[in-house]
């Protein structure tokens, strides 16, 4: 697989907390979405780690296009 699976096309608010490590699915395929759960094992596409600077609402990207990953950069809107 070198593709990522489109979850959904618009972004995910998900309240984080500061300090806390999150990982991002980049492949579309977990249950948990954003979040990996490890269903990437033989996709050639690994999560992205990212650690809340500040307890507030971050707007995950859906679709796994974004060239901010794991954050949402509006590229839903041309899928």
């Amino acid at each position: 697989m070198t593709d990522p699976v489109i979850f959904q096309k618009s972004p995910m608010p998900i309240e984080v907390e500061e300090g806390k490590t999150y990982f991002w699915c980049a492949c579309g395929k977990s249950a948990k979405q954003p979040f990996c759960d490890g269903s990437h094992k033989d996709t050639g596409i690994a999560p992205v780690k990212i650690t809340a600077e500040a307890t507030k609402k971050m707007f995950f990207c859906g679709c796994k296009a974004s060239a901010k990953a794991p954050l949402c950069d509006g590229s839903h809107n041309k899928l």
